[in-house]
């Protein structure tokens, strides 16, 4: 007999009766194992425990090997049966491996495994909600805890801020100083002494209503829509609204308002302008105006006090102050081609509207027209005035006859060489330079009116000689004919033509002069 099945059977018969445990799985249940065969002796029977027999000493072969890993437990197969006997050692099928019911039961390590790492993520995750939830709260804290600071920082600084404030009063104590005029100060009877002399004040009120503002307009649209070519002062001379001012604040075709320091507006007319002397009166109608008082400027000394009075860049009826700095200044109108003027020279400061303005003394009297300053960025306060002397006779002829009496008039327009800018301007013109020791007044225009213009003369061309005499200067050529003829007498000339080669040709003429009633050169 095989010891092996012997020993199968032995173990199987055992097996049979004894029941290690009572749970079988229902998915695993095994069917018991056939008997052993009919008349099989079996010598192991003597041994009644369950397990290997104890007189089986086969080196290794003993309780059959547990694979490796309960999780990969296949199911046991199915017994096989023996159909003779074998000779030992020797097996054409190896024996089936059989385990017993408790190594063989899966015990759930798998769902365990699966149950501990849920158990596990259930609470990692409550324990970080838990940690969220103590992070929401402190920062609730913080916020909570920051406004019940601010708070109270806030209504405690509302309830000290009197007294910081009654300490910074007591560490800076400033005492401001203020004071009220002497009772009567701006009385105007005390801007006037006992001799007649007026303060600044004084002759502030006394003069400002006389003085006007003067708006010059290419013509009554432009005045409409407020479109000015420049503006100046006037001086009133009569209640009926009769104004002098400088020639050159007015346009000859042009349209002219005057505001009063009451704030009215009235259109006004030319009535005479004289450019020669830079003098020209206007009329407005309808206005009862308070006229200024004249003076006599030959009683004006040097170092008197003067206020100038105009409307320097639309500052209507501005007040300045200085002195007489120099008197019988003679200074030529417009461009050096007007009338030398007696002027007053003073620092008292006047601008550009200023022109037409009242330079007077402080007794209350205008001494003279304001009308020209000095300008060079290496001078200032020098300012000029004409003499109220010297313009009266002239605003007297404008305003009875419209022009200066007795006046001739060329019709030309000149650039004389009195100076080295001059001769500079007049070789500028030609393109070429004059001739060394060449002299004589250079023809910049003709009027097509005037006699001249019937003559030989020509633009660009010089006369040189009046009647003989040598001429290169305004004031020579204008003094020669003045002293010798007068309007309607006709004057003998000598002119020069020179070319670009510098060959001068001269040649003779002779003019008539025109009566002058325009006031132009």
């Amino acid at each position: 007999m095989d010891e092996r099945e012997g020993f199968e059977n032995e173990n199987t018969q055992e097996n049979s009766s004894y029941e290690p445990s009572s749970y079988i799985p229902k998915h695993e249940k095994e069917p018991a194992p056939p008997p052993p065969p009919q008349g099989y002796n079996n010598p192991y029977n003597s041994n009644p425990q369950y397990g290997q027999g104890q007189n089986y000493q086969r080196p290794g072969y003993g309780q059959p090997q547990r694979p490796f890993g309960y999780g990969n437990m296949m199911p046991p197969p199915p017994p096989q049966q023996y159909g003779g006997p074998q000779q030992y050692g020797r097996f054409n099928n190896p024996p089936p491996r059989r385990y017993d019911d408790f190594m063989y039961e899966p015990i759930g390590f798998e769902e365990l495994e699966r149950g501990q790492m849920q158990q596990a993520a259930e609470n990692e995750k409550k324990k970080r909600s838990r940690g969220e939830a103590a992070a929401i709260i402190l920062f609730l804290i913080l916020i909570l805890g920051s406004l019940a600071l601010a708070v109270f920082g806030i209504v405690h600084d509302i309830m000290n801020s009197k007294d910081a404030i009654d300490k910074l009063v007591e560490a800076k104590q400033i005492v401001l100083y203020r004071e009220s005029k002497p009772e009567g100060a701006n009385d105007p009877e005390n801007f006037k002494d006992e001799n007649g002399k007026y303060t600044p004040e004084g002759i502030a009120e006394l003069v400002r209503p006389s003085i006007v503002e003067i708006y010059t307009y290419e013509n009554a649209i432009s005045a409409k829509n407020a479109d000015e070519l420049g503006t100046g002062s006037g001086i009133v001379l009569s209640k009926d609204g009769y104004i002098v001012t400088n020639a050159h604040v007015l346009k000859e075709d042009g349209y002219h308002t005057v505001n009063t320091l009451d704030g009215k507006e009235y259109p006004a007319k030319i009535i005479g302008r004289d450019i020669k002397t830079d003098i020209a009166v206007i009329k407005v109608d309808g206005a009862e105006l308070q006229p200024a008082t004249l003076g006599n400027s030959d009683e004006t000394i040097v170092g008197e006090q003067v206020i100038a009075i105009g409307n320097p860049a639309n500052l209507s009826s501005t007040v300045t102050d200085g002195i007489v700095s120099a008197v019988n200044r003679k200074i030529r109108s417009g461009d050096g081609t007007g009338f030398e003027m007696d002027c007053i020279q003073t620092n008292a400061d006047i601008s550009p509207g200023n022109s037409g303005g009242a330079l007077v003394n402080m007794y209350g009297q205008v001494i003279g027209i304001t009308s020209s300053k000095y300008v060079s960025s290496s001078f200032e306060g020098l300012g000029f005035a004409i003499t109220i002397n010297e313009a009266v006779p002239i605003m007297e002829q404008l305003i009875y006859a419209g022009y200066v009496s007795g006046r001739f008039r060329i019709g030309i327009t000149l650039i004389d060489m009195s100076s080295q800018s001059k001769i500079e301007a007049i070789e500028k013109e030609l393109g070429f330079k004059l001739p060394e020791d060449f002299g004589g007044i250079y023809i910049d225009t003709i009027s097509d009116d005037a006699d001249i213009k019937n003559t030989a003369l020509k633009k660009g061309d010089f006369i040189t000689e009046v009647n003989g005499k040598a001429v290169k200067t305004y004031n020579e050529f204008y003094d020669t004919i003045s002293s010798q003829y007068g309007a309607g007498d006709t004057v003998p000339a000598t002119c020069a033509h020179i070319d670009k080669d510098g060959k001068i040709s001269y040649y003779d003429i002779k003019f008539k002069l025109m009566e002058d009633t325009s006031g132009n050169y």
